[in-house]
């Protein structure tokens, strides 16, 4: 059903610093999109199906922009590791067994369901060296009915000898699976992925640069996370005068196409005007900062120089694919590097991290991510009524209090994406 009506409560970004409330409002969708929110239902609107909502949340699907599904099987594990450590201890490990498709259709398919029961309508998504698993994959979210793009992993040097493909391998079966994915499914699409620096030579690199811009596919990586990897870099790249430089001498920051880094912990002057002029997205995945020993990242400063930012949840450095989690973290972190940073960096408020679950990593997916005219139509319909409280509380309190207490996981009343209910 493209066309149809939803009343209840309203709530989407406007921008950055303001989320728009209408109280028991009308959402219109029509041929699939969104042809605005009414306070009074027009007339040529009438005759659609209706479904009330009542004195539910309706606000727009979030959007993930950076998830190891090979990783979610251990999620909670090694938590008190940092990245390289845990990388090597669990990651890598875990990784291999997708060369197994009995594997990995048995961990991606609950993978699979807790995203379809997840808040998350959109996801940017690594999966692991092996083609046939990565496709296994593809073909399990087009059955959830969200919106992915899912990457093959690519990685031949500095990783284990059980994880690891030649250069030829990984450029020949990348160049394979892109051919026969792109165009398979309705809501699922491929994605360049380079693991990141360390683990790819420079021919490598060039040759998925090659097919980013010979494919019109995005790209997909890790940037600036952690201090060690920092250093690793400038000793393998010592000619690139930054990290994500050795991304763009091969086209694969942003040059041909959409573009998502991960982290952007540590990312200098030079970066950060270079993701701007190339409008490179950061994918914001505080959890994982926190758990893997990362750091703090700056994205106060991210959001005032105008950078494109979402949140991802990095399953499984992040320990959850809850976003609403994802949401209260980006906060927090921020409070933390205000306070022990940069006092000039004030701490983003709850409107801020709303924005960078939907409206902001909408962006990356299109015209997504808020209830605007014109818009594809992604909603998740919420209750509180499993969330008691003796006040007489505002829409937008509603709203805060839903995203601090979990409605995503006790309270999710429907879900819809590119204007299909999905649950």
């Amino acid at each position: 059903m493209n066309d149809f009506v939803l009343r209840g409560n309203i709530c989407y970004s406007a921008d950055p610093d303001t989320i728009l409330i209408r109280e028991r409002a009308y959402a219109v969708c029509t041929d699939g999109v969104c042809r605005g929110v009414f306070d009074e239902l027009p007339d040529k609107y009438r005759d659609l199906p209706l479904t009330d909502y009542d004195d539910r949340l309706i606000i727009p699907g979030l959007c993930d922009l950076h998830l190891h599904a090979p990783q979610y099987a251990y999620r909670g594990l090694g938590m008190d590791m940092e990245l390289l450590d845990w990388l090597n201890t669990y990651a890598f490990p875990e990784e291999t067994k997708y060369a197994s498709v009995v594997y990995a259709e048995r961990a991606y398919s609950m993978l699979s369901e807790a995203l379809k029961a997840s808040a998350t309508t959109r996801a940017v998504v690594f999966a692991s060296i092996h083609p046939a698993s990565t496709a296994l994959l593809m073909e399990m979210l087009e059955r959830t009915g969200i919106v992915s793009y899912v990457g093959k992993v690519n990685m031949d040097r500095n990783s284990p000898d059980t994880y690891i493909e030649s250069t030829a391998q990984s450029a020949a079966d990348t160049k394979r699976w892109l051919e026969d994915t792109i165009g398979r499914f309705k809501n699922t699409y491929p994605i360049i992925t380079p693991r990141f620096v360390p683990s790819c030579t420079d021919e490598l690199m060039a040759k998925l640069g090659s097919f980013a811009a010979q494919y019109n596919v995005p790209v997909q990586s890790h940037l600036s996370e952690n201090l060690g990897e920092v250093e690793w870099v400038k000793e393998l790249c010592p000619d690139d005068p930054f990290y994500g430089a050795a991304y763009d001498r091969h086209g694969l920051f942003g040059s041909t196409g959409n573009c998502v880094m991960a982290h952007c912990v540590y990312s200098s002057d030079e970066e950060i005007a270079l993701m701007k002029e190339r409008g490179v997205f950061v994918a914001h995945c505080p959890a994982s900062n926190m758990n893997v020993g990362s750091g703090i990242a700056p994205i106060r400063r991210y959001l005032d120089a105008g950078l494109n930012i979402g949140l991802g949840s990095d399953v499984a450095g992040g320990h959850t694919e809850s976003l609403f989690t994802a949401m209260v973290e980006a906060i927090q972190n921020s409070k933390l590097y205000w306070r022990v940073i940069d006092n000039d960096k004030k701490p983003l408020s709850f409107e801020n991290g709303f924005y960078l679950a939907t409206r902001g990593g909408g962006k990356f997916f299109g015209k997504v991510g808020a209830f605007e005219k014109g818009w594809e139509f992604d909603a998740v319909v919420l209750s509180d009524h499993a969330l008691p409280h003796p006040q007489t509380l505002t829409i937008r309190e509603k709203l805060e209090r839903a995203v601090y207490l979990g409605a995503d996981v006790k309270g999710m009343t429907a879900k819809y994406c590119r204007s299909k209910r999905i649950l």
